[in-house]
């Protein structure tokens, strides 16, 4: 699992280890490892061309020692220094003793645009908010140029707790974090910054709950449900579908093909587009009785292509079981209904969805994504998986989770009705509404990739793959 920690436990645990070490030996390990990667990316240090962009903290010291590190291996390396005054006088010293040079910002375009390597070392993890005017201009002249952009830490400008970018940023290719991953390097919109994230190991001891968690193969694995040679179809859990309309049949479609895939022994369709969900799944339950009498269940997925049925989504949230809100649910749903439900509730927004929820501004939920779906989770006492490029699960008192195993191509329509029917499936199935959710994404993510493989694919297409994906992880 690999986990993430808040600027304020990450400065816990720096001062700790640097109170047993040497003084300065904490960012010679930062530097090394930076030196490392930055060679790695070069491949051929020896004539290569190193711009360091140098702020006042202890970023632009790591990047001062690894520019010094550089040039003893004969790159040309020269530091553009932000603030002189302010700026590391230990690794300013380093940096001239191997050969580097060093200049003020003026002109340090030219520069840029001829390096074959840049590394941003201007701001640090208690940097807030976007780039300071004058650091702007030389971030544009990173992003235009054929360099190589390398990121001490984090990328300058966006915030390392929230994953927000408030204004101006460097955009990196690579990413050199140290001793942790930080919330912001795995969420978006900062994610997007990021490039590709490589973690040197400094020594850090860091608490056992992480503010932020992204699972990987082996954690969805052992989360999985595989049924014992006493299972049967009942044993395995009975999912509930509760969707689709006149209007919307295909949402049911695509709810209980999701569902079929994900580890419930059996289906049982409520709605009225029961004559498409047969000729497409015959192995489904369905009734036209409602979901208090379709027959027992361990689980409900409710609101997938509803339309305007508030009635059926009352019954279901009613229901003393685990229940999934999904699309005109989110929308019909009587709010203190859903907060007074003892058993576990899981919602699945999008960003328009959860705007609505909050009653906020879409573009306020996707600029600060780690915000909106914790105050959603406390604000409904519900675990909430808010969809998107990384895709957030949160409850109320457990790390927040992310999962970035999906692809562009699953924005398409119907791809969420098949996500709801995984997880929904999984809650049945008997896992938490955090480890279905969790799970059903990083499995949704999987099938997306699997079915577009660089080209378009249909919802059909991702419930097809999901059990590819399935196979993938269990192996």
């Amino acid at each position: 699992m690999r986990t993430a920690y808040s600027v304020e436990k990450v400065r816990a645990a720096e001062r700790e280890l640097m109170a047993r070490l040497p003084e300065g030996a904490l960012m010679q390990r930062a530097a090394a490892g930076l030196a490392a990667a930055c060679a790695d990316l070069l491949g051929r240090v020896y004539g290569s061309r190193v711009v360091l962009l140098v702020g006042s903290g202890d970023n632009g010291g790591d990047a001062l020692y690894a520019g010094a590190r550089l040039a003893r291996r004969g790159a040309g390396v020269t530091a553009v220094l932000l603030s002189p005054e302010r700026a590391h006088s230990a690794g300013l010293a380093a940096l001239r003793r191997a050969g580097g040079t060093v200049t003020g910002a003026a002109g340090a375009e030219a520069l840029i645009d001829r390096a074959d390597l840049v590394v941003d070392g201007i701001v640090g993890i208690g940097g807030k908010g976007g780039l300071r005017a004058e650091a702007v201009p030389l971030a544009a002249a990173a992003e235009r140029s054929r360099a190589a952009v390398v990121a001490v830490d984090l990328p300058s400008g966006v915030d390392v707790d929230t994953g927000q970018v408030r204004g101006a940023a460097v955009r990196a290719d690579l990413t050199v974090t140290f001793g942790t991953h930080k919330p912001g390097l795995l969420i978006d919109p900062a994610r997007e910054y990021a490039g590709t994230v490589r973690l040197v190991d400094i020594g850090l001891e860091l608490p056992a709950a992480a503010d932020l968690e992204a699972l990987q193969h082996a954690d969805v694995a052992r989360l999985l449900p595989v049924p014992a040679p006493e299972s049967d179809k009942y044993r395995r859990g009975v999912v509930g579908i509760a969707a689709g309309s006149a209007r919307y049949p295909g949402a049911a479609v695509l709810a209980v093909a999701g569902a079929l895939r994900g580890g419930a022994g059996a289906v049982r369709y409520v709605g009225p587009a029961a004559d498409a969900v047969i000729a497409r799944f015959p192995e489904t339950l369905v009734s036209d009785r409602g979901p208090r009498k379709a027959g027992r269940v361990q689980a409900w997925v409710v609101g997938p292509g509803a339309g305007d049925d508030a009635a059926t989504v009352a019954e279901v949230v009613e229901a003393d079981v685990p229940v999934l809100v999904d699309a005109d649910g989110l929308r019909l749903a009587d709010r203190d209904a859903v907060r007074a439900r003892t058993a576990p509730t899981l919602m699945t927004p999008h960003a328009g969805e959860a705007a609505a929820l909050l009653g906020v501004a879409r573009e306020e939920v996707e600029g600060a994504r780690l915000t909106a779906v914790r105050e959603l989770a406390a604000r409904y006492g519900a675990t909430v998986l808010l969809k998107g490029s990384t895709t957030l699960v949160a409850d109320a008192s457990a790390p927040v989770r992310v999962n970035a195993t999906g692809t562009s191509w699953l924005a398409t329509a119907g791809s969420g009705d098949v996500l709801s029917g995984l997880a929904g499936s999984l809650l049945a199935a008997g896992l938490s509404a955090r480890d279905a959710a969790s799970a059903a994404a990083y499995l949704h993510g999987l099938a997306g990739r699997y079915a577009a493989d660089g080209a378009p694919a249909s919802a059909q297409d991702v419930a097809e793959a999901v059990g590819e994906a399935w196979r993938d992880v269990r192996d």
